[in-house]
């Protein structure tokens, strides 16, 4: 072939096509034309067959507040995974939960907790509540132009106040849209994803702010329960495989603590027999 009649064919080529700066193409591509990467809009295309997570609740308690997501992925009208990690602990009196694209989604939150960690080691002092709560705005803000094209990833956080007059409501939980906006969740609960409506429906009749830590586990998972009854992107108990929802729960005694997969066990299974009873 010969190559400086194609490259004539081409046009003029900028130096970067002929040295050899980088072995990755992406990051090549990302220094010539990131208009071209998948991860970004391009005409009026849009990935849509990517796996996308729900659905996660939240929920106050006596001392401290909850979060927990159930484990499926869906690409389109496939299950992708069934043991997806959605919950995870942030630093010491925050966690996060993540509905919507994974991979993104997934990237956003660990990046979110090496940021604050690292605010923490230069600066000698945690984030307050509120300033966690600020910086992960921010990232999802940052994530805005693709979303719009198809690859929304929300996170919904939960934390601690250590500095709250009142313990006993020391507990928070704070909801996002795609532009970065953040709501305070002022009725004790909540709930995002596609299984949303279904768990705030069961939470609006289970929910019981003076409830302790093990009561309102049990009716987390009670609504997880009621979000895959009605929802097909939503898991539900899978006992057979032994998957469960998974649960953290935030307290100013234990910080921010994964509750173990044998307790949820248990409750799983107290669930069921309850159902089983009622027939419902």
């Amino acid at each position: 072939m010969d190559y400086t009649s194609a490259a004539a064919a081409r046009g003029p080529l900028s130096a970067a096509y002929l040295t050899t700066g980088t072995s990755s193409f992406t990051d090549f591509l990302r220094s010539q034309a990131p208009d071209l990467l998948p991860s970004r809009p391009a005409g009026e295309g849009t990935l849509t067959n990517v796996p996308h997570g729900t659905t996660i609740v939240a929920l106050t308690f006596s001392g401290g507040v909850l979060i927990a997501g159930d484990r499926r992925a869906t690409a389109g009208t496939t299950i992708a995974a069934r043991d997806l990690e959605k919950v995870f602990v942030t630093d010491e009196y925050s966690a996060v939960g993540i509905a919507g694209t994974a991979g993104i989604a997934l990237e956003m939150v660990r990046l979110y907790a090496v940021e604050l960690a690292h605010y923490e080691k230069i600066e000698g002092v945690s984030l307050s509540l509120d300033g966690k709560a600020n910086k992960l705005a921010t990232m999802v803000r940052s994530n805005l132009e693709v979303a719009m094209a198809g690859l929304a990833a929300v996170p919904m956080f939960v934390g601690f106040d250590p500095d709250a007059q009142d313990a006993a409501s020391a507990g928070r939980i704070i909801s996002f849209d795609v532009t970065g906006a953040r709501y305070e969740e002022r009725a004790g609960y909540h709930s995002i994803g596609s299984g949303s409506p279904y768990a705030k429906s069961a939470l609006k009749k289970l929910y019981d702010p003076a409830a302790g830590k093990d009561a309102a586990v049990h009716a987390a998972i009670a609504a997880l329960w009621d979000a895959a009854d009605d929802d097909t992107a939503t898991g539900g108990l899978d006992m057979v495989r032994k998957i469960y929802p998974q649960v953290i729960t935030v307290t100013g005694a234990e910080g921010a603590v994964t509750i173990p997969e044998s307790d949820l066990a248990t409750v799983a299974e107290a669930v069921i027999a309850e159902r089983t009873e009622t027939g419902g």
